[in-house]
């Protein structure tokens, strides 16, 4: 391609003709990454509502609602460079399919073994004021009263529930020091990925809810509503930090 560049100089009309060799400068798109997320219950796809499910201290439920934020994604290459990609937050919704696809990019091209992301919404995002798109207030994962949001919910009804509604109710958040529920994931490729001109490579990942639950034992006689930072919040986040799992690799 010849691209002719003319301008103006103190001796008159000048004529600049580069030779451009190699292809035409037209930008593809970016280098993506694509995330697919499916919710389970143990080894069974969760079923709101309709499902009854005993947790690990025997008592029986079902759930109503099941959403968290992630964000702060980051890849590790193959040499151990970690690559931080540009900020994004996405709240995944069990109940709106489109939320449990998520995109990344841009991604630097490269090859890649491990992602990492945070469940819930930084620091300084919690302490930004009004926002728009996930972090908006509309979604109800705000709480107004603290400035903060909820980084992770669940509800639903169990029949130990000494309460006329028998529900529980857990909205976990707090980004401050003595309270904050911020957990860091990182999960390994079963093989490296490349990333670059050709298709996004697609991986498939599972967020089992049972996770919630245990290793550190929830009972709702004890814990039935947390709608504050704190001990309990913290706990169920100890809990929860270890739902995430790979399932597979497309390229």
């Amino acid at each position: 391609m010849i691209l002719r560049i003319f301008s103006f100089c103190a001796g008159g009309f000048l004529v600049l003709t580069l030779l451009l060799a190699g292809k035409p400068l037209v930008s593809g798109p970016a280098p993506s990454l694509q995330l697919s997320l499916t919710h389970l219950m143990g080894q069974q796809p969760l079923v709101r509502k309709t499902v009854t499910y005993t947790n690990a201290s025997g008592e029986e439920f079902t759930i109503s609602r099941f959403r968290y934020f992630l964000s702060n994604f980051s890849l590790e290459s193959v040499d151990g460079h970690v690559v931080t990609l540009p900020p994004a937050y996405y709240l995944v919704d069990d109940a709106i399919d489109s939320t449990k696809n998520i995109r990344l990019t841009p991604v630097p091209a490269g090859k890649y073994k491990s992602i990492r992301f945070l469940v819930g919404v930084d620091s300084i995002h919690n302490v930004s004021g009004v926002q728009s798109g996930a972090l908006a207030v509309e979604s109800g994962m705000f709480w107004t009263w603290n400035s903060g949001y909820i980084m992770a919910q669940i509800e639903g009804h169990s029949p130990v529930i000494n309460t006329p509604l028998q529900e529980f109710i857990f909205h976990c958040g707090g980004y401050k020091e003595k309270d904050q529920v911020l957990k860091y994931v990182t999960l390994p490729f079963s093989q490296p990925i490349t990333i670059g001109e050709k298709q996004p490579p697609h991986i498939q990942l599972s967020a089992d809810v049972e996770k919630w639950f245990l290793p550190d034992t929830v009972s709702f006689k004890k814990i039935a509503v947390i709608m504050a930072p704190g001990v309990k919040a913290r706990q169920v986040a100890g809990n929860y930090q270890h739902m995430f799992n790979i399932t597979g690799i497309t390229e």
